[in-house]
């Protein structure tokens, strides 16, 4: 018999090179994590000189981007103050004009007949100067509302001149109906436009005080600067800890750089919310109260020339006057307090109100064609001459007081806008330094 053939798997026979990991019996060998691989780099030195020249990078580019966040943001901030309180004084001064047109039209018709000339060209300069004055604010208006406002305005404005027109016909005819239109002119004045400034203007306002605010805000950006600043002293110690070297060029560099750039960022900043509170507290207080006075003042010389208009029935409106003449000089105060000019306007205001009293007792008396001529008389020593010289000095405060804050806040915003850019180069270039120097230690390692 023949033996069965055996068939012998060689595979089996002969198990080759050993492809397995020799490990204890009854384990498995952990997979190795990116955590894993982080903690084992850090555990040398040369990845502990990896880890600060990246906190140095990081800290020198977090100062430059927040310096240049601080200065430029602020430097914004200054700027829209700059324009929204030009936008509010430019308001006001429309406010002005048109309180005085009426002022001087309602003097002017005192005189009955034909107005003198210089009380004329006095009243078509006002007028012509709000209507020139609408078409820019509207234009430069921050808010559909607000440039909608003042376009109604416009509209109003030419209703009232021609209500005034009206006025000055009848009167110089003669005709009683003439204070009738007079009336309602400076009814529609008062009802209409005014009234709808007076909104522009708030709003205005309110801006103004929120841009105020924003500027502070920038503040809160150096914060970071600091933690720049601790970050890279903090690399610097550890460096000169482990490697015994107390000098590192390029960080020494970097640190001169970041000190530089956050002093100057510090520096412009605190200073831009110094000039904003300086400013706000001072000339821009003391522009807007003058303003707003002026404007009192004006109208309460209105309501003079009501009461003899009136001829005795004109208690009304001398209560109007009293009321804003009281706030008036209660502004000037304020404005005297806020900032000195070298000028007294409320002295000269006081001096007009005391011919007003003069008047009023001339009309009480009976003797209501003197107290016109008194009321209407422009030469030296008068009612009109002591009103003039209040005016005059107002709107060259005014003028005076608005373009000091303008300039100022625009100082500012030119000085925080440099500062944001020197913030940004000197943290650029202290990255840089800050990289090179700490590769000079890791090639060492290598």
């Amino acid at each position: 018999m023949t033996a069965p053939l055996t068939t012998t798997n060689p595979a089996a026979a002969d198990p080759g090179p050993s492809t397995t990991t020799s490990t204890t019996p009854g384990t498995t060998a952990a997979p190795v994590t990116p955590a894993g691989r982080l903690r084992a780099g850090l555990a040398t030195t040369p990845g502990r000189l990896a880890l600060a020249t990246t906190v140095a990078v990081v800290a020198c580019l977090l100062l430059g981007v927040t310096g240049f966040l601080a200065g430029n943001g602020q430097s914004a901030a200054l700027q829209d103050a700059q324009r929204d309180a030009a936008q509010l004084v430019g308001t006001q001064e429309l406010r002005n004009d048109l309180v005085s047109a009426d002022a001087t039209a309602t003097n002017a018709f005192l005189v009955g007949g034909l107005e003198p000339t210089e009380a004329r060209e006095r009243y078509e300069t006002s007028l012509s100067e709000a209507a020139e004055a609408v078409p820019s604010l509207a234009a430069t208006a921050r808010g559909a509302g607000e440039a909608a406002d003042l376009a109604a305005v416009a509209d109003s404005v030419q209703r009232y001149a021609g209500l005034v027109e009206s006025a000055r016909a009848n009167n110089r005819q003669g005709f009683p109906v003439g204070a009738a239109y007079l009336d309602q002119a400076s009814a529609a004045l008062r009802d209409e436009v005014l009234p709808t400034i007076d909104e522009v203007a708030v709003s205005t306002s309110q801006r103004v005080d929120a841009d105020m605010g924003s500027v502070s805000l920038a503040q809160a950006l150096l914060l970071f600067v600091l933690l720049s600043l601790v970050a890279l002293g903090a690399v610097q110690l550890w460096l000169a800890r482990r490697t015994h070297r107390v000098l590192n060029t390029g960080l020494a560099a970097a640190s001169v750089a970041l000190l530089v750039g956050g002093v100057v960022a510090a520096a412009a900043v605190l200073g831009g919310n110094g000039v904003a509170r300086s400013v706000a507290s001072g000339p821009y207080a003391a522009t807007v109260a003058t303003s707003e006075a002026l404007s009192l003042a004006t109208d309460a010389k209105s309501m003079e020339s009501f009461t003899l208009i009136k001829r005795g029935s004109g208690g009304d409106f001398e209560e109007s006057y009293q009321t804003s003449l009281a706030d008036a000089k209660a502004l000037l105060a304020e404005a005297a307090e806020a900032t000195d000019t070298g000028s007294d306007p409320l002295s000269l205001l006081n001096a007009w109100d005391e011919k007003h009293t003069e008047i009023r007792a001339l009309d009480d008396e009976g003797s209501w064609d003197d107290a016109v001529r008194a009321a209407t008389a422009t030469g030296d020593d008068t009612a009109g001459a002591a009103f003039t010289a209040f005016s005059d000095q107002a709107h060259a405060d005014v003028e005076a007081m608005s373009d000091d804050a303008v300039d100022r806040l625009g100082s500012a915003a030119t000085t925080a806008q440099v500062a944001a850019w020197i913030a940004l180069v000197l943290g650029v270039a202290g990255a840089v330094a800050a990289a090179a120097g700490m590769n000079v230690r890791l090639k060492e390692y290598r």
